[in-house]
């Protein structure tokens, strides 16, 4: 997976810097890992969330990888030991009662006031505007991802309202968009506007079932449903697997204009 295997649409903006500070060890309270744009140019910001009993490490190199234009990559570590673990396994939130079963209803609000801290830290320090900040993640990393959306869509549309008392509208703004990998919604959203962040959802059949859906599009105005057999991430070695979601994210990735158009499309060449 390289940058040929994508489409990338050029914008007119161009108000935030071209090269972005990276983020500070001390305002970001988990392990993290920061890659800049491969190109030189960080319009967008891929944030990578691992799955329940991983780290950010595999996913950093995922991050990497996948060489996407324009596009710095951090990978963010869950801030929990999963307990009964002698090794490196994190956990976005609690996920283990006291006799080791999973949780059927966990709070996810641990995970969420870190990344409600971290996008503080982004938007505000590093410049990147919320429409050029796009979230990935897996398993328990998805669902994290998905909620944090939610989460910043609701104060988004508070702001706006309470703007709209002051004749001084503020637009609502949405982050750039979501995959998440068989991760499902941990709430059905009650929102007065579905949030308009651009959602895939990729999904094994035994892993997350089609009533998951229902919820994203109570949440969410534009979802994509991806199936596909097997379980677990998609794989490397099977280019049917990572093709939706590349062409998903030449539909939504920004492009900073610079030397002339770039153009690059989902597919190989004839």
């Amino acid at each position: 997976m390289n940058s040929s295997d994508i489409h990338v649409l050029a914008e007119a903006s161009v108000t935030s810097l071209r090269v972005k500070p990276a983020p500070r060890a001390s305002a970001i309270p988990t392990q993290f890992s920061y890659s800049p744009s491969d190109d030189g140019t960080d319009e967008n910001l891929l944030i990578l969330l691992h799955g329940l009993g991983d780290t950010n490490v595999p996913f950093a190199r995922l991050g990497r990888s996948l060489k996407l234009p324009q596009t710095a990559t951090l990978a963010l570590r869950a801030p929990d030991l999963v307990p009964f673990l002698y090794e490196q396994a994190f956990q976005w939130y609690p996920s283990f009662d006291q006799l080791g079963d999973l949780i059927e209803r966990p709070d996810p609000s641990p995970a969420l006031n870190l990344l409600k801290h971290i996008f503080g830290h982004l938007m505000g320090e590093c410049g990147w505007p919320p429409h050029r900040i796009h979230l990935f993640g897996f398993a328990q990393g998805g669902s994290v991802a998905a909620e944090a959306c939610l989460q910043w869509w609701r104060r988004e549309l508070e702001l706006s309202s309470q703007s709209r008392m002051t004749n001084k509208e503020t637009p609502v703004r949405p982050f750039g968009s979501l995959v998440t990998i068989s991760g499902p919604l941990l709430s059905y959203p009650t929102l007065s506007k579905p949030c308009e962040t651009p959602v895939l959802v990729f999904r094994r059949p035994r892993e997350l079932k089609d009533e998951a859906l229902v919820a994203f599009r109570k949440g969410f105005s534009r979802v994509k449903d991806v199936e596909r057999a097997g379980e677990g991430m998609p794989r490397a070695s099977l280019r049917e697997e990572w093709q939706p979601i590349l062409e998903f994210w030449s539909e939504v990735l920004g492009w900073r204009p610079g030397d002339g158009l770039y153009e690059v499309t989902t597919g190989t060449s004839n």
